[in-house]
């Protein structure tokens, strides 16, 4: 994985754990690596990871359960959706916003992108 100098190293895996579980990678209920595997995976420290799993279990995305493990809670892809989407409306949205306006770049020129996008990468 490659990470991104601006955001905390934390915040990013985050953000791969909640990918894997929107892709369907990852499936409900589903037992996790533990934040020793996911350190060597990753290549950081174990504290990181275990910082990350903590910031997960408060969003209600993990459980942990005693001697055996992290697991992905009952709701987790809507879990998942709600924190995710509360980042990006936060983080990542004025940005863009700014952007569409310095760029005069209109909603239909937007949504057409968009429609592209998705039919590219998203549509089997």
């Amino acid at each position: 994985m490659e990470f991104n100098n601006n955001k905390a190293i934390y915040l990013q895996i985050a953000e791969y754990i909640c990918e894997q579980i929107l892709l369907g990678k990852w499936k409900t209920e589903e037992k996790i690596p533990s934040v020793r595997e996911m350190a060597v995976t990753l290549e950081v420290n174990p504290n990181t990871v275990m910082r990350t799993y903590e910031l997960l279990q408060t969003k209600n995305i993990l459980n942990n359960k005693r001697g055996i493990g992290f697991f992905l809670s009952d709701n987790t892809i809507d879990q998942v959706k709600q924190y995710r989407k509360t980042s990006f409306m936060e983080n990542e949205l004025p940005n863009l916003f700014r952007n569409l306006y310095l760029l005069e770049i209109d909603f239909d020129e937007l949504k057409s992108q968009y429609q592209t996008f998705v039919t590219q990468n998203f549509n089997d």
